[in-house]
């Protein structure tokens, strides 16, 4: 059984940001990036997808979230194809529905090599607390560049934003979770074309 693990750093002018994944562990979660409610969503995909996720940002915060977040994303998305490796043997496609009260989001992903995102989240307001929710679309366009990944992202119901995001992110970690998983059937890179 590989070491399905990985530690990717990026550094810009903007951001220095450090990513750890093990794929196969028990949902530890150590995140820093000082935005308290981004932490709170990147703690659900740590936690739902069952990924040992530590994640160090500082970035030009006094300037705008924007680059931390985008940046998260892509160092995220690079740090997982890392791990993934040639990609045999894994499921390959993963989805989930999660509720959370009124709110209830689909989110579908498939590891297939063409990055891609089909993002339809109806915000009911444009921010939580001080954190603009329209970041989130740039914190997973960038995961789905460098993850090259296609991802539909579909918030069915909601009247709560902040439920809105959490049911995205929880069903995200889910939907990681299953695609990444091991297929004891599957021996090959699980594609016709032999290579993701």
């Amino acid at each position: 059984m590989s070491d399905r693990t990985a530690s990717v750093e990026r550094n810009t002018l903007e951001t220095q940001i450090t990513v750890d994944v093990n794929l196969d562990g028990q949902g530890r979660v150590d995140v820093e990036t000082g935005l308290p409610f981004f932490e709170h969503m990147l703690d659900q995909v740590g936690r739902h997808g069952m990924i040992d996720l530590t994640i160090k940002a500082k970035g030009d915060l006094e300037v705008d979230a924007h680059h931390t977040v985008e940046d998260v994303g892509i160092t995220l998305g690079q740090a997982i194809t890392e791990a993934l490796g040639d990609k045999k043997g894994i499921r390959r496609y993963g989805h989930a529905y999660v509720p959370l009260d009124e709110a209830l989001s689909r989110v579908v992903i498939d590891f297939s090599g063409r990055p891609g995102l089909e993002f339809d989240i109806p915000f009911t307001r444009p921010r939580v607390g001080d954190f603009d929710v329209d970041l989130f679309f740039e914190f997973f366009q960038g995961f789905v560049n460098h993850a090259r990944v296609t991802l539909h992202i579909d918030n069915l119901k909601g009247k709560n934003a902040h439920h809105q995001i959490e049911t995205v992110f929880k069903a995200f970690g889910r939907a990681l979770r299953f695609a990444m998983e091991r297929d004891e059937r599957m021996t090959e890179i699980p594609s016709t074309k032999g290579t993701l």
